[in-house]
């Protein structure tokens, strides 16, 4: 078997995770295959590696009980929702994700989100474009950074690389999550709606997954208040769109600006609708410096693993070394 290439099986066409990873595995393409199961069959006893270009592709028990030789799945973004990590872990395969090649581009955007939906920015960019300017000025923003308290809920890496962000500005910050971070002054909160009750605007920042699946309900928005905004820079999935859509409508919070939705691309027509929310199209990491970051640390946890070196970012349910049943 020496010198012989590790087999992976790669779930989407991303060329720029596919090709560096042909020049160094015999590489399957599941999305070429007419018939998935007896692809899938046919290549089990020889994929040892599993590389998912992305959220949409679920990496579960089914599809990793397949593969009996199954050592690592190295997924692209810092979200593994798609991934049952927690299976993979007790099955001795590990998993990896790409986390601080992306973070300060996401904190970047989620400050842009949050400023756009404040102060309207794009409201008034298309009130310009449908020549309204001439005819009188765009209306005063109702909101203002000025005076307000952002409440992050998640404050991990990306979610202290946004309060670093809010504090420059002179805005205060708290946070709410399931443990106090000691490297921080910012006042902490176990409860959320206790939290979104003495804020302006809520952050979210969370990961997505079971546990924190409609973690924004109606409870919680109904405490952020009339005055209050949602910016959700997560998943779709831990904001409650339903409840969501019933406080904008109702005006029991002021606006909401999302990057994420429950079942993109799709956006409901409700949210499609209305003038006072921003919404952007899942921006979060989407530069071409960060994406090749990216798909470049998709690549290097496969490169390290097959040299017999350390993964380079495993998740926490999956610490290295793992140890198979």
């Amino acid at each position: 078997m020496a010198g012989d290439k590790a087999e992976v099986l790669a779930l989407a066409p991303k060329p720029t995770i596919v090709g560096p990873l042909e020049k160094v595995f015999t590489v399957h393409k599941l999305w070429e295959a007419p018939d998935r199961d007896a692809f899938l069959a046919g290549v089990a006893p020889r994929v040892r590696a599993i590389a998912s270009a992305g959220g949409h592709a679920p990496v579960d028990a089914a599809l990793m009980g397949r593969l009996p030789h199954l050592e690592i799945v190295s997924s692209f973004g810092v979200g593994y929702d798609h991934v049952d990590a927690k299976w993979a872990g007790q099955h001795g395969i590990v998993v990896t994700n790409t986390p601080d090649v992306l973070t300060e581009e996401v904190a970047d955007t989620a400050l842009g989100l949050m400023l756009c939906t404040v102060r309207e920015f794009p409201q008034a960019e298309r009130y310009l474009r449908d020549g309204k300017w001439t005819a009188r000025n765009y209306p005063l923003s109702k909101a203002t950074m000025r005076n307000r308290t952002v409440g992050i809920v998640g404050l991990g890496r990306i979610g202290k690389a946004i309060a670093r962000r809010i504090e420059a500005m002179g805005v205060p910050v708290v946070y709410c999550g399931r443990n106090r971070q000691p490297d921080v002054a910012y006042r902490y909160y176990d409860d959320l709606v206790a939290m979104a009750r003495d804020v302006d605007i809520l952050m979210v920042v969370t990961p997505g997954g079971a546990a924190t699946k409609d973690l924004i309900n109606a409870a919680v928005l109904e405490a952020l208040g009339p005055d209050g905004i949602l910016i959700n820079m997560s998943r779709g999935s831990v904001v409650d769109e339903p409840a969501l859509i019933a406080a904008l409508r109702d005006k029991k919070i002021l606006s909401a600006g999302l990057d994420v939705f429950v079942n993109e691309p799709e956006v409901p027509d409700e949210l499609m609708a209305m003038e006072h929310v921003v919404l952007f199209p899942h921006l979060g990491s989407a530069s071409l410096h960060t994406r090749q970051a990216m798909d470049q640390l998709v690549v290097d946890n496969l490169v390290a693993w097959a040299a017999g070196k350390p993964p380079l970012t495993p998740v926490a349910e999956t610490p290295w070394p793992a140890k198979r049943k």
